[in-house]
């Protein structure tokens, strides 16, 4: 059964880096699907700038063009702090035992999950897959965490294929070439109405634009 994806996070504004990664990592991890969950409410970042209605029209305008790529509101319509584990329950428990799931991050956010709320429950729900610039390896990033974090995952690593093969355990490494692209380098392009193109999907620019996010009061 092929894994299901999830990519969380503010998309305060999405951009090409976000989808870059989803696209590599659906393409070697071979995912049916990656689900977008923009946040409502994060309990580990700032407040993001502009509305959780924003935030997911303007994904849903980056990914409509693709058949694999879903927008996932549940998050976004919540005005409580949204922790990835109930996502995940909630997830699992609509889509079933069996189907796996794969948490999908970059090397940063790895290195802080055992700051995540109940974080030693994550591969009980899900296998976690972590994109790399080539030339790192997740063995070596993981030998420098937290110790807390190298005795939980260490004995974890596998393989891409053993994430169609369980429905969650394990966590796996594929080398990402990173686009250089931030959501608060466009924020700031915008303030200074300096231009965003290229840096993102035109369909968003022009709802950024329509709608003034990111000027000035």
């Amino acid at each position: 059964m092929k894994p299901i994806g999830i990519l969380g996070g503010t998309f305060d504004p999405i951009h090409y880096g976000h989808l870059r990664l989803a696209e590599e990592m659906r393409e070697l991890a071979g995912l049916q699907q990656v689900r977008f969950i923009p946040t409502g409410n994060p309990p580990h970042r700032d407040t993001p700038q502009v509305t959780a209605h924003h935030r997911s029209a303007m994904v849903q305008l980056a990914i409509a063009d693709h058949p694999d790529f879903v927008l996932d509101e549940r998050e976004a319509k919540k005005t409580i702090k949204c922790f990835t584990i109930n996502t995940l329950r909630e997830l699992r428990s609509e889509l079933g035992e069996t189907q796996p799931l794969c948490l999908l991050m970059g090397g940063d956010a790895f290195l802080q999950l055992h700051t995540w709320h109940e974080w030693e429950q994550l591969l009980d729900l899900t296998h976690i897959v972590v994109g790399y610039r080539p030339g790192f390896t997740l063995e070596e990033r993981i030998h420098s965490a937290p110790a807390q974090l190298r005795k939980h995952y260490q004995e974890r690593l596998c393989s891409v294929d053993y994430l169609s093969q369980q429905a969650a355990g394990g966590i796996a490494e594929l080398a990402i070439p990173k686009l250089e692209i931030s959501a608060t380098l466009i924020r700031s392009r915008v303030a200074e109405n300096r231009t965003i193109r290229y840096l993102l999907p035109a369909t968003v620019a022009d709802y950024i634009y329509q709608h003034h996010l990111y000027t000035p009061c």
